[in-house]
């Protein structure tokens, strides 16, 4: 039996008593109206589903502080008047209504530019201007160095803030000066290059606005509201400027004899914004520099996971008060960071959008059932529409339970990819009977494929499969591997609904030549794909691939949006000369931005040629033949041409069961190909509708 004594005690931060040591760290959700009232139904219904589950603290994502300044990037909630303080109470009352704290993490974001802050000026320290990064926010003309006299506004503002947080009914705050926002461009030599008190001359200098904030905070809400503290314990990408330990261990002793309850250690490297908080990605497809050339002092060793811890505990050596670590700890590594004493916190985000009843099903010793955090980057699309997870279904509505049906009915689920599983799943727990058939030997669907060809590495895509095989073995769905749902077991089994989730047909373009010895057809390809997955794991089979494949030496991919960009790097790992052609006008669609810029940018390094806009003329014995935008007609010389175009829907059964049971719903990829989240949201959304 796991034993998570430690994570699931109870402990404090300042005089806030926290449930246990699992902290829900604040991130942006766009859960929020853009309009004048901003709290809606869906912030609720998320904030309560955590609160709910057993987290031991919610840190309520950063509201704006300066409007209209802050936007029209992103949408967040406003605090910036009094007006806006009954509205905000709701959420503290939602988590409140089940005994968990909250506090309200704020910042501000100071020398940003795109793209949240088009429109506003950007403020710093001092006009800093770092070197070009496209993985990063700051722009090419410098921010605006504060005046004294506008550092003293900004210190009445924060504490106004803070009182309306307090009023609002929350227990505390925390102050993000990490990242590279505004704080932050203080405490760092990098950024702050000022002479006067608040310059780069020593940390009491550099840490002067922060404290004074600080103190105004703790004069406008009392000694009982609670102050935590985010800082960059280490910075890189700043040459020797950036924080040191050294340097942060002077300023934690200076936060906690000015009054601050915790300190929450991270660390950061400019030029890698999403890099330095979801650190993942900067392995990805490959590390973006050699790793002697991270940045030093903390844990590269583990793809990301677990890269503050070394932080947290040089930190925690110098306080006396609880300090917090982050950067994708499980719950078994958390127990142990804990007990070895490098941390009294363990801070959590994307396990808790995959699963809010995550702490309660680790008490109650639940481990098969927590939904995995696959690390997929769907949380990340920072797109401005509400959050969602490919795991999580619910994330982004407002129904985060599932209520049992007033009537069970037999339920037939055709099809045991993502879509087909999560609904088997619901209609299950609503306390329907549930028959899933699967005409291949394993469930899955394409998702072992998509694990092969991605690895394992960053996202843990079988982690899900095996998570939902359990739950609807779990739940008593009777499974049919190696048969078709079709006319003959309809009539036997005379179900109330039919769900067909039977994915999507591998689309083929209408070009001569497309039958020639030199295609390799994606369905032929995924065919021979899932019949060796029969016998070998994604991993093992991922692995031999580095030795054989049917496909040869020069290869060209016809279509660039997600799978055919995924495909390429798979082959290019394996010594392929590709080149992608698309007739759309961009590379990409369908991939989370932050990996789809680091991806393109890879293909550049790697010499994959890419062409956009393009028609597709004919493949000839020697290669595909295409006419540019421009007019031109080119011969890409290829030994093998892979077709990797969208799926298209397949519509077959649906129309084949028409007539014969009262309820039909298609769902996933026969329905409208996508990606495995939508699926598994429509998995969820079908489910809780029967």
């Amino acid at each position: 039996m796991k034993n998570f004594t430690r994570l699931l005690e109870p402990f404090h931060i300042g005089k806030v008593k926290t449930r246990n040591r699992i902290i829900k760290t604040a991130s942006g959700t766009s859960l929020w109206s853009p309009g004048e009232r901003r709290v809606t139904e869906k912030g609720k219904a998320f904030y309560e589903a955590l609160a709910r589950g057993g987290v031991g603290l919610i840190m309520v994502e950063s509201p704006i502080v300066e409007y209209p300044f802050d936007e029209p990037g992103d949408v967040r909630m406003r605090i910036d008047d009094d007006r806006y303080i009954s509205e905000v109470s709701e959420i503290a009352d939602v988590i409140h209504r089940h005994g968990c704290p909250a506090f309200v993490q704020i910042y501000h974001r100071g020398p940003w530019t795109q793209p949240y802050a088009p429109n506003r000026p950007h403020i710093a320290a001092s006009p800093v201007v770092p070197e070009y990064s496209e993985f990063d926010l700051h722009a090419t003309t410098p921010p605006k160095e504060l005046s004294i006299t506008e550092i003293n506004e900004l210190t009445g503002l924060f504490a106004q803030i803070a009182g309306r947080i307090r009023r609002a009914g929350f227990d505390g705050m925390e102050i993000n000066a990490g990242c590279d926002h505004l704080f932050a461009s203080f405490l760092s030599k990098f950024w702050n290059k000022r002479t006067d008190s608040y310059g780069h001359a020593s940390m009491e200098n550099r840490s002067r606005f922060l404290v004074e904030t600080i103190k105004a905070i703790r004069r406008e809400c009392g000694a009982d509201f609670a102050i935590s503290v985010l800082i960059n314990a280490v910075e890189g990408g700043m040459g020797d400027e950036g924080m040191t330990y050294p340097e942060s261990r002077t300023l934690a002793k200076v936060l906690e004899n000015c009054g601050v309850d915790a300190l929450h250690v991270r660390s950061h490297w400019l030029g890698h914004h999403v890099g330095s908080y979801n650190q993942e990605n900067l392995f990805y497809p490959e590390p973006c520099a050699a790793i002697k050339d991270f940045p030093r002092g903390l844990d590269w060793s583990h793809y990301g996971r677990e890269v503050n811890v070394p932080a947290a505990a040089i930190i925690k050596r110098e306080v006396s008060i609880p300090v917090i670590t982050v950067s994708g700890i499980v719950p078994e590594r958390g127990e142990a960071i804990l007990r070895a004493g490098k941390a009294d916190f363990i801070g959590m985000c994307r396990p808790l959008f995959a699963d809010q009843e995550l702490p309660d099903k680790l008490a109650a010793g639940r481990f098969e059932d927590i939904a995995p955090c696959t690390r997929c980057g769907t949380c990340q699309k920072m797109n401005g529409l509400p959050k969602e997870c490919r795991v999580n279904g619910a994330l982004g509505t407002e129904q985060y339970g599932v209520t049992k049906a007033a009537k069970p009915k037999r339920v037939v689920v055709a099809g045991g990819g993502p879509a087909g599983m999560e609904v088997a799943r619901v209609a299950a727990l609503r306390g329907h009977k549930v028959t899933l058939f699967e005409k291949s030997h394993k469930l899955g669907g394409t998702m072992p494929v998509a694990a092969l060809v991605k690895g394992l590495e960053i996202e843990n895509i079988p982690a899900l499969v095996s998570y939902l095989e359990r739950q609807i073995k779990k739940l008593g769905v009777e499974v049919m591997k190696a048969k078709e749902l079709d006319t003959e077991w309809i009539g036997r089994f005379q179900p109330d609904a039919a769900i067909i989730a039977t994915g999507g047909i591998p689309a083929t373009p209408k070009v001569r030549g497309i039958d020639g010895r030199n295609v390799v057809k994606s369905s032929d390809l995924h065919s021979q794909l899932k019949f060796f997955l029969r016998f070998f794991s994604p991993a093992a089979l991922r692995w031999l691939t580095r030795f054989w494949m049917p496909v040869g030496h020069t290869v060209v991919i016809l279509g660039g949006q997600v799978a055919a960009c995924q495909l390429a790097e798979f082959l290019v790992k394996r010594g392929r000369k590709v080149t992608i052609v698309e007739e759309g006008d961009a590379l990409g669609e369908g991939l989370i931005p932050e990996r789809k810029a680091r991806l393109l940018s890879w293909f550049r390094k790697k010499s994959v040629n890419t062409l956009t806009g393009v028609h597709f003329d004919e493949v000839t014995p020697s290669g595909m033949a295409v006419t540019t935008k421009e007019g031109k007609r080119l011969v890409l010389e290829a030994d093998t041409i892979i077709p990797a175009l969208p799926m298209q829907p397949s519509t077959v059964l649906a129309h084949t069961v028409k007539g014969r049971v009262p309820e039909i719903y298609s769902i996933g990829d026969c329905r409208e190909p996508r990606l495995i989240p939508d699926a598994v949201a429509d998995g969820w959304r079908v489910g809780n509708m029967i």
